[in-house]
């Protein structure tokens, strides 16, 4: 195992205090493993937090400040944060107007927030929880009861985060989430596992003739085994996949992810090959990601995920977004 760490033990708070040396819009507590916006909640503002194991970077950290979130709660290497964490974070967020929790669907991601959350309402915090389930590869996995949440994630911190940006309140935030979960899938391909700093040995093993189909974003198996192939090919069984569960045409918001170890000009090579599978079926990518934005540390591979955009969720993705990972129109 060949890793740019000082500890195996300490990797997330190194991390942290890196993000805090890179970004100083960002607050972060390093003991306690909290990122907030620098400066405070806003009053009368929705909070929004989310969080998860990290490992995962530039999610969830990369994407808190102006038009996303408000605080993340990195958990140590693709394992929950805890409920102090949340339970943090959530108190000091809150603005009056209430906060939002965006759970990607893990079963321990969703037990520690729903704690979080009856903790915070016993301190009279109005919290609404939204459950991110878009991945199609799989109906339940090692590590959920249900589908998995992964890129559409991305797409409901930004246009739920703009949406409570303009002052909506706390009911038009979570149905705003809902809506974008709901018109969001994801499928991922894995060319490679990975290893976690503390276990020093990959995930799990992979023949260099094979990928893995379905592949969740901690390693977990998927649909199943198959040869290597060329770009086209994997990128038509990734959209097959999605386009079996929801309609690939209409204007459309697609996210070519990276898993961390997928240079660009191979996701861009994927990209042409989205968009042509896209256009073949009656649809239009409007707006687009290519970058790695949810990762699975060094994984060769890549995800592909679609959102039907409507009127109301184009204008809000548009809106002006300032995060270390995300950046546009101020």
């Amino acid at each position: 195992m060949k890793k740019l760490i000082n500890n195996p033990d300490t990797v997330v708070t190194d991390a942290l205090a890196g993000l805090a040396a890179a970004h100083p819009s960002l607050a972060v507590d390093a003991e306690n493993k909290v990122i907030l916006r620098a400066g405070g909640p806003r009053p009368g503002k929705v909070g929004l937090v989310s969080g998860g194991g990290s490992g995962h970077e530039p999610l969830h950290g990369g994407f808190v400040g102006y038009g996303m979130l408000d605080a993340a709660c990195p958990g140590e290497v693709f394992t929950s944060p805890v409920p102090d964490q949340m339970l943090l974070a959530t108190k000091a967020v809150n603005g009056g107007a209430g906060v939002l929790h965006i759970v990607k669907n893990y079963t321990g991601d969703v037990l520690n927030f729903q704690m979080a959350a009856e903790l915070a309402e016993d301190e009279g915090i109005d919290v609404v929880p939204v459950v991110i389930n878009d991945d199609v590869a799989v109906e339940d996995s090692l590590y959920t009861a249900g589908r998995r949440g992964t890129g559409a994630t991305v797409f409901a911190e930004k246009i739920a985060g703009a949406l409570a940006e303009e002052g909506a309140d706390l009911a038009a935030v979570a149905a705003v989430a809902r809506e974008v979960n709901e018109r969001s899938r994801s499928f991922g391909v894995a060319l490679s596992p990975c290893t976690i700093p503390a276990a020093g040995k990959p995930t799990f093993e992979l023949a260099d003739t094979e990928v893995e189909l379905g592949i969740g974003i901690h390693g977990e198996p998927g649909r199943t085994r198959a040869p290597m192939a060329p770009a086209s090919e994997l990128a038509a069984v990734a959209l097959d996949a999605i386009g079996a569960d929801l309609p690939v045409d209409g204007d459309l918001l697609v996210m070519v992810n990276g898993m961390g170890g997928t240079p660009l000009i191979e996701l861009y090579a994927l990209f042409s090959e989205v968009s042509q599978y896209v256009r073949a079926r009656g649809g239009r990518i409007t707006r687009s990601l290519v970058g790695n934005y949810i990762t699975s540390l060094e994984m060769q591979g890549f995800s592909v995920t679609v959102c039907r955009l409507s009127g109301a969720l184009a204008r809000l993705w548009d809106a002006p977004v300032e995060t270390p990972a995300l950046r546009w129109g101020r």
